[in-house]
């Protein structure tokens, strides 16, 4: 179910359908295009001086945007929206390039598929560069103190969620996606980015830990039967309230909650797995559900310590010349 449709325009509903339906695009995903585009068209609005500048921007209705209106966009109102979102709106590199990428999805389709366009002004339009850093991550002493700092009433489903989080590498919407019969014969089927669909083993700690969450998970009244982590209120458990949960327990085992989020406990899991359990690195992708092996050689990284071990193992490391005897 996708959000805020109301007022978005034919052309543009025609668009999310056809990433959903025919590329087979998660609804996550669709939503984030609906999200950009909408914010872009409502810029064009200001932009083209039709409508007031001093109008509330969220308010803008675009339901009028058409296929006249899009010919008349170029590559320059494309760099001046860019322009816009990072200095009226604080967008950060990572939000503008996604942005880039939906300006380029949506008007590739407008030419390529729907033809409402002869010419596509986002086919020369540049995303911005990202510098790669390596990922964030708990070390063996974190991630132990992290589980251990878990109590309270439902705390044997929050040390589930966390032991899944550190040892399978989950996405936060995979997680909260899981469902009771989506775990078999000691594996987990997940359903990952663009609806594909990955099995992942379950570790000894994982299975003790579900197992113990089992005994005490509500049976009576459950809205979501088939739901495996269950809410307060006998529901899926949302995506908020288990970023809630990790912010609690990283704040709760005096860890910095601005560094760490649930998405740093998946880099956590691929790191631990990748440093210590030399998995190899096409296994690696294959567990995290990444559609390239790029994404996944940022977990290749080394820290000081392993740099400073592979100095240190040279064979040359203690050798020295005699000093000459003047």
């Amino acid at each position: 179910m996708i959000n805020g449709l109301e007022d978005a325009p034919v052309l543009l509903k025609d668009f999310l359908n056809y990433m959903q339906t025919i590329k087979g695009k998660s609804a996550n995903t669709v939503q984030v295009y609906l999200y950009d585009l909408r914010v872009f068209m409502r810029f064009l609005k200001i932009h083209k001086k039709l409508v007031p500048e001093d109008t509330d921007f969220d308010s803008i209705d675009i339901s009028d945007v058409d296929e006249n209106f899009l010919r008349t966009v170029t590559l320059s109102d494309l760099y001046s929206f860019m322009s816009f979102v990072s200095n009226n709106r604080s967008n950060s590199v990572y939000a503008r390039a996604r942005k880039v990428a939906s300006l380029k999805s949506f008007f590739k389709y407008l030419t390529t598929k729907a033809k409402v366009l002869d010419i596509n002004p986002a086919q020369e339009l540049e995303s911005p560069k990202i510098v790669k850093r390596l990922p964030r991550y708990l070390n063996i002493e974190e991630s132990k103190k992290l589980l251990s700092s878990v109590d309270g009433k439902y705390s044997a489903r929050d040390y589930a969620i966390l032991t899944l989080f550190l040892n399978c590498g989950l996405r936060l919407s995979e997680l909260v996606g899981i469902n009771l019969n989506s775990i078999q014969n000691n594996t987990l089927r997940v359903i990952g980015k663009g609806n594909k669909e990955r099995i992942i083993p379950l570790n000894s700690a994982c299975i003790d830990a579900i197992n113990e969450y089992m005994k005490v998970r509500p049976v009576e009244g459950v809205i979501d039967k088939n739901a495996l982590f269950l809410s307060e209120r006998k529901q899926r458990i949302s995506k908020a309230t288990v970023q809630h949960i990790v912010k609690k327990y990283i704040i709760s085992a005096g860890l910095d909650p601005k560094r760490y989020s649930t998405h740093k406990l998946r880099h956590t899991a691929a790191t631990l797995m990748y440093k210590y359990g030399h998995v190899d690195i096409r296994a690696l992708q294959e567990l995290l559900g990444h559609e390239s092996i790029a994404t996944t050689e940022i977990y290749t990284h080394l820290d000081e310590q392993q740099l400073k071990n592979a100095v240190d193992s040279n064979p040359l490391a203690t050798f020295s010349v005699p000093k000459k005897k003047i």
